[in-house]
């Protein structure tokens, strides 16, 4: 089985001329488990390793990675066709300046289609639909927040959600430097919007979408949103998730603990297990909690102790695209595990069945089924297992 990963990783360390020695102590990692990654006998299965590996070798994750890769997924395929003209869309324009290409839409379809993209596209990663409507409904409410009329507040507020939708999208499916564009653009159309709960969400944002080879940084941004004057409940929540993220992305365990033990905090006394507020862009509650704390445990390597956590989340209280989180990272925990593995299969399969573009573009969840693969043809696996490989773009060599 051949890994596309570890064949890259080779190449840029032998062009770097590192010693598999050499670039394994620097990235904090056996030479050894270096071996097997280069070789395609282990995945890379979780942030710390990926990132660690890329600094050594002075690149970008996505250079390991290769996202955005190509796809037999026609509806990725669609989604990522259409990056370039969301990327025309943020690059263009600010807001406070009006688009003079073309006059906007009427506010009434305008505002329709912002609904849309909040309660159901984006509620079932569908990044296809998206990325279709993204781009002309940003333009059309950049004409109307621009406008000094009855509808600026409203179209300001959904600018934020939709430079959201368009900062996420670009990071599920790989060129994620759009959305340091997109926060950029969400930050400028909160501070003209000037309600300080958005100004939250706003330095939320910041930080969650910052660079990944930056956690220290990404860190300091989201614990600098959690105090910010006038942020709900629901952001300030949201930014112990994401510092709990960036500790967790560089092994720093405890801290990623303590952070969650804040979220969960604050979520208790939001009292709800999901808080609708945000336009779509947060989900915060007891629910999301819960499934950060699966994610969170993956990447510190609790494993398939993740499934102890994942028992009391509710998490038919959150929409598909959490749902399929959930299902996704509980898949990677028992997946490490001979026992659970079963477990884990069924999982993953759960959540390509709720979100099947968000499974299919998961880099740990495609190392994590090219290592099954190669397992099943030594065990004799499953066809469910070779089915999943194949939609994953994963495929046999020889």
């Amino acid at each position: 089985m051949d890994s596309d990963l570890g064949r890259r990783l080779r190449e840029i360390r032998l062009w770097r001329q590192l010693s598999l020695r050499a670039a394994a102590e620097l990235s904090g990692i056996t030479h050894g488990y270096l071996g097997q990654i280069e070789r395609g006998e282990k995945p890379v299965n979780n942030r710390q390793v990926l990132e660690a590996l890329a600094l050594t070798l002075r690149v970008s994750p996505s250079d390991l990675t290769g996202r955005p890769w190509l796809t037999t997924d026609p509806l990725t395929a669609d989604a990522q066709a259409a990056l370039l003209p969301v990327e025309a869309v943020l690059t263009e324009w600010r807001p406070g300046e009006t688009p003079d290409d073309a006059p906007p839409r009427p506010w009434n379809e305008v505002w329709d289609e912002s609904e849309k993209l909040i309660n159901h596209l984006r509620p079932t990663s569908d990044y296809a639909a998206q990325g279709a409507v993204l781009p002309s409904l940003i333009h059309d409410l950049l004409c109307h927040a621009d406008a000094a009329g009855e509808h600026r507040q409203r179209a300001l507020r959904a600018l934020v959600a939709a430079y959201h939708a368009a900062g996420n999208l670009a990071a599920r499916i790989g060129t994620r430097h759009l959305g340091y564009v997109a926060s950029d653009r969400l930050t400028q159309a909160a501070e003209l919007l000037g309600e300080p709960e958005w100004l939250g969400v706003a330095g939320w944002t910041r930080a969650q979408f910052v660079s990944s080879v930056s956690r220290a940084r990404q860190y300091t941004l989201a614990v600098q949103a959690v105090d910010l004057p006038g942020a709900r409940l629901e952001s300030r929540g949201m930014s112990h998730l994401t510092a709990a993220l960036a500790a967790a992305a560089v092994g720093n365990d405890s801290m990623a603990k303590t952070h969650l033990a804040e979220a969960s905090a604050l979520a208790d006394a939001l009292d709800l297990d999901n808080s609708s507020w945000g336009a779509g862009t947060m989900n915060f509650g007891r629910a999301n909690v819960g499934i950060w704390k699966v994610s969170i445990g993956v990447e510190v390597g609790d494993g398939g102790r993740v499934a102890e956590v994942a028992e009391d989340v509710p998490w038919q209280a959150m929409p598909a695209s959490r749902q399929g989180a959930y299902w996704m990272d509980l898949g990677r925990g028992l997946l490490t595990e001979k026992r659970t593995r079963d477990e884990g299969l069924r999982a993953l399969l759960k959540a390509e069945e709720l979100t099947p573009q968000q499974m299919r573009n998961n880099v740990f969840v495609k190392e994590l089924v090219a290592d099954q693969l190669r397992t099943a043809r030594r065990d004799a696996g499953g066809r469910e297992l070779r089915g999943l490989a194949w939609r994953m773009g994963v495929v046999p060599a020889g």
